[in-house]
């Protein structure tokens, strides 16, 4: 027999289980099916969680599973490959298990495509870097180089000036042309310096970044880089139930509420599914915010059912 939950949370990042715990404490039989592939894995530590700061991004999930189970929340390790609605959700997982769900949480999060440069995949968590709120006082007034991916990468170089006065920006394959006069006057003020130029490699020595190579050979010391990595939204399970996107400059993304309901009824979203900005103190918000909703939800409509079996025909 299909086994059935109040509840399933598709991914066990911050935003899954901190839904879960939510669900859990309010007595809803719950499930998180997890592919144990969190976007924050290349880092060492994370930061600016209030009381968690510095903690590595393992053991503040190892502790989030500790937490969910003592309410009896069940943790899988497997990926959903498959979701149908129709009085409720059945969810099919790669394992070969399926189950029902009255209620979803999605919190798939995203992946981040690097941009294709010899050492840049390799660093990437360590000091090639994407988010100074993230990264920035560990690394603050070494060399930064930046790393262009588009014009809009000026923005960040601006940004990481907070934290470095010795900021370079690696045009890459940005032509100058495509900087507008604003641009170029805001990195002037900043004391940035633009060097225009594809980068051919990072180089590195005992394992760490010495320097940004250019393709006519010429390298510059840098000790840090930032870059932009190209967000890619894991959407495929909401696109099939029917959800609604919406485009913006980091990809497609569910149009949801103020508590993460998504256009498809009983479905939520929750963390990076919904955004390219979440951070990992954000994406628990979320995830708090989706399932107190969920519980209401479930409440009224029990409580609604209840009432109508118990008025006279």
């Amino acid at each position: 027999m299909t086994e059935k939950y109040a509840v399933v949370v598709i991914g066990g990042g911050a935003a899954g289980l901190s839904a879960a715990l939510v669900l859990g404490r309010a007595r809803h039989r719950t499930l998180v099916i997890d592919a144990g592939e969190p976007r924050n894995a290349p880092a060492a530590h994370m930061q600016g969680y209030l009381s968690r700061d510095g903690m590595p991004p393992a053991d503040f999930l190892a502790a989030g599973r500790e937490e969910i189970a003592r309410y009896g929340v069940e943790l899988v390790r497997d990926r959903v490959v498959a979701v149908e609605s129709g009085e409720g959700f059945t969810v099919v997982s790669a394992g070969g298990r399926t189950v029902r769900a009255r209620r979803l949480v999605v919190a798939t999060g995203l992946q981040d495509e690097l941009p294709a440069v010899p050492g840049v995949a390799e660093r990437f968590g360590r000091d090639v870097l994407h988010c100074p709120f993230c990264h920035g006082w560990e690394v603050r007034d070494q060399p930064f180089g930046v790393l262009a991916t588009s014009p809009a990468s000026v923005h960040q170089t601006l940004m990481v000036s907070q934290w470095s006065k010795d900021v370079r920006l690696f045009l890459h394959t940005v032509a100058e042309a495509e900087l507008s006069d604003d641009d170029l006057r805001r990195l002037a003020a900043a004391g940035v310096d633009v060097v225009p130029g594809e980068v051919a490699e990072l180089v590195t020595e005992d394992d760490r970044l010495t320097g940004v190579r250019l393709a006519d050979g010429t390298t510059h010391a840098r000790s840090v880089l930032f870059t932009a990595p190209r967000a890619v939204p894991q959407t495929g399970l909401l696109e099939r139930l029917g959800a609604e996107l919406h485009e913006t400059p980091f990809g497609a993304y569910p149009v949801v509420d103020a508590t993460g309901l998504t256009t498809v009824p009983g479905v939520w979203a929750a963390g990076n599914a919904v955004g390219f900005a979440e951070q990992v103190v954000h994406a628990a918000s979320g995830g708090y915010r989706a399932a107190s909703a969920i519980v209401g939800d479930l409440l009224m409509t029990d409580l609604d059912a209840a009432v109508r079996r118990q008025s006279p025909a």
